[in-house]
């Protein structure tokens, strides 16, 4: 495998991208925008990374960017298993996904980055080149929320999980999206919306959201 080496021992090499994303529109159109940027090459192209994982050690990326819904095994599961593949390998997700929950596993499990796919496909480039330079780029949208998850009430009555339902409801997502992100059955968010009516004495969502905001629990 190749030794990972400095920007400075770099200069005169490529950047090594792979790409993993099941939209082939997508995925072909940031591919042809990366390797239209002199200095970058995008080595390779999956639709999901159980295609990629018997051949990602070969391809010797220095930056991987994941989708996070892909077929089979999902992006937030694959990251650690990216990064025992290939240890020095950057990974900047790319994704739909602006919830708090999969923000913060996705960073927990490895992620060096966190992009929305509406994002400017110019600043796709910038941030690859922000990752390779140490930083950890993310969407507006993206550090909005982890900003605002330090602004929280620390004393709310709601568990994390309660906390992450009721963002969702408050995103306007049925419970069906709600529990399709959240990684969970549809009768367990019901459980969590149950549970939150309960401790915070309401009987509606309306009355919830309410309360919720004025408190700052969400």
């Amino acid at each position: 495998m190749r030794k990972k080496k400095t920007m400075y021992e770099r200069a005169d090499m490529d950047i090594r991208i792979v790409l993993i994303e099941d939209d082939s529109t997508i995925r072909e159109g940031i591919a042809y925008l990366i390797s239209s940027i002199e200095g970058y090459k995008v080595v390779a192209q999956y639709g999901s990374f159980d295609e990629a994982k018997p051949l990602l050690a070969a391809d010797e990326p220095d930056i991987v960017l994941l989708d996070i819904e892909l077929p089979g095994t999902n992006g937030v599961i694959a990251l650690p298993q990216i990064k025992k593949l290939v240890p020095s390998v950057y990974i900047i997700m790319l994704t739909v996904y602006e919830n708090e929950q999969v923000i913060f596993k996705a960073l927990s499990n490895g992620a060096s980055g966190y992009l929305t796919k509406n994002i400017d496909s110019a600043k796709i480039i910038d941030a690859i080149q922000e990752v390779m330079e140490g930083g950890g780029p993310m969407s507006a949208g993206i550090a909005r929320l982890v900003i605002r998850s330090f602004q929280k009430n620390i004393n709310t009555p709601l568990s994390k999980r309660e906390t992450e339902v009721l963002e969702g409801i408050a995103e306007g997502k049925s419970r069906s999206k709600i529990a399709k992100e959240l990684f969970v059955d549809l009768e367990t968010v019901k459980t969590h919306i149950k549970n939150i009516y309960n401790k915070l004495n309401v009987n509606s969502k309306e009355e919830a959201l309410k309360v919720a905001r004025e408190t700052k629990l969400i």
